[in-house]
């Protein structure tokens, strides 16, 4: 019988303290126990991921101009670093959205449909300070989702980047070369894009950057201009991604795009976090298309529903979501503002969230989160292609997700979010190792 080493490393929380533990784990022989079990089988697998990111606004990267160098290299090791989080991934909005200092356009006239004023200036100003530094910690590119969160306001029904509205049809395609071209300039520079999505949350009419597609508009701006303008741009090879809202109507939007005339342009579906679970939906979707990506794209506390002080039930949001999205089919996870103030901005309609890390611009202090230690316990140790692997637990107290790792190593991440610890025999084949899981802790189990 083979021996393997099992080590069990955990977080948890009195107050604003972290308790962090490593501990190697005694793999004994399976003697027939049948209470208390998470059962591991690597010969069950699902879907493959592809890895973890956050996304770079314009008020991350104004944030992080305000940073020395020294706190700087803190966070993007933390972040970018293959011994930290190991993103690989970042989210980076076409023109302006909420988290931005204010509206910005790459092309502000409508007359000018050939894009001779094309102009990127806030963002290089911006964002890809931030971005060059990232993949200097990261030590190469990392894979872009452009996404917009409203057309400029000339082309829209209502004229207003903010308030929802629509896009007018005889912008449609003056649109989608608009964002071929953002695609080109980053490209131009050496940027690696990876994949769009269509329009960030085309369901809400938002005080800030906004646009309403009905699930008819978003597959005939689709089939019908978004792909073409990709294909006539030598752009076939960027992913394109739906809807890129919340789970609960995710299922009907997928159902709703998806058929013979455009199946073999959507790669896959994005997702947000913000009502609720809903991880049937996922799992409707992966047994419905099960060729298709699943992608959370943006998940963050808003402060709006969330009390920002309320650390620890914040932290386990993130893991009871992750661990949900994962055993429901997700492919790959970004995360929403990677740097903000002390605030939770700057904002430019005071729509204040929560991120991993703050920085108080007044003090100069870089501020970890909980959220970050939470993160980190997936991020970490579920590496770019693990395949997700079958489980089999005793008990709804105890949340958990498995993968297998490409060199082999086996990882589950286990959450409790009770008052009391919880005793676990992690049990592989025909041998266990048993595990005591503390309140309020979260942990990963890694089998090498």
């Amino acid at each position: 019988m083979e021996k393997r080493k099992v080590t069990y490393v955990s977080t948890c929380y009195k107050g604003k303290e972290r308790y962090c533990r490593e501990e190697e784990v005694e793999l004994v022989p399976d003697g027939g126990e049948e209470n208390e079990l998470l059962n591991l089988y690597p010969s069950v697998t699902y879907q493959t991921f592809e890895g973890f990111g956050g996304a770079l606004t314009e008020s991350a990267g104004y944030i992080y101009g305000q940073m020395g160098k020294e706190q700087k290299e803190e966070l993007l090791q933390e972040y970018f670093g293959m011994e930290k989080m190991a993103y690989r991934m970042v989210r980076i909005p076409i023109d302006s959205c909420d988290f931005s200092l204010n509206h910005y356009e790459a092309v502000e006239e409508a007359e000018d449909k050939s894009f001779a004023g094309f102009q990127l200036e806030r963002v290089e100003k911006n964002i890809w300070p931030l971005l060059n530094d990232a993949q200097t910690i990261y030590g190469g590119r990392l894979e872009i989702m452009l996404t917009p969160w409203s057309p400029p306001a000339y082309m829209k029904t209502n004229k207003d980047r903010d308030h929802g509205g629509e896009l007018k049809p005889e912008y449609r395609k003056v649109w989608a070369d608009y964002i071929c071209r953002y695609i080109m300039e980053y490209r131009k520079r050496g940027y690696l894009i990876k994949r769009i999505s269509l329009q960030n949350e085309p369901k809400a009419v938002q005080t800030w950057d906004s646009c309403v597609y009905s699930a008819r508009q978003e597959k005939e701006f689709l089939r019908d201009y978004m792909w073409p303008a990709l294909q006539e741009n030598g752009l076939s090879d960027v992913e394109i991604f739906i809807w890129d809202h919340n789970k609960e109507r995710v299922y009907e939007r997928a159902c709703e795009i998806i058929d013979e005339t455009t199946d073999h342009m959507v790669a896959g579906i994005a997702f947000h976090w913000y009502s609720g679970d809903h991880f049937d939906a996922l799992s409707m979707i992966r047994d419905r298309f099960p060729d298709k990506k699943l992608i959370l794209s943006e998940a963050c506390i808003e402060y709006c529903k969330f009390s920002a002080d309320d650390f620890l039930k914040n932290a386990q949001k993130y893991a009871h979501d992750m661990i949900g999205n994962m055993n429901h089919g997700m492919n790959g996870f970004y995360d929403w503002n990677i740097l903000l103030d002390e605030k939770g901005g700057p904002n430019h309609v005071g729509n204040y969230c929560d991120a991993p890390f703050l920085f108080d611009t007044e003090k100069k202090e870089l501020m970890r989160r909980n959220t970050a230690d939470y993160l980190w316990h997936f991020t970490h140790f579920i590496k770019p292609g693990a395949v997700r692997i079958g489980k089999s637990n005793y008990s709804d107290e105890l949340e958990t997700t498995a993968f297998i790792n490409p060199d082999g190593r086996i990882v589950a991440v286990l959450l409790n979010r009770t008052d009391h610890e919880i005793k676990v025999n992690v049990r592989l084949g025909e041998q266990m190792a048993q595990i005591v899981v503390g309140e309020n802790t979260i942990g990963t189990v890694v089998i090498a």
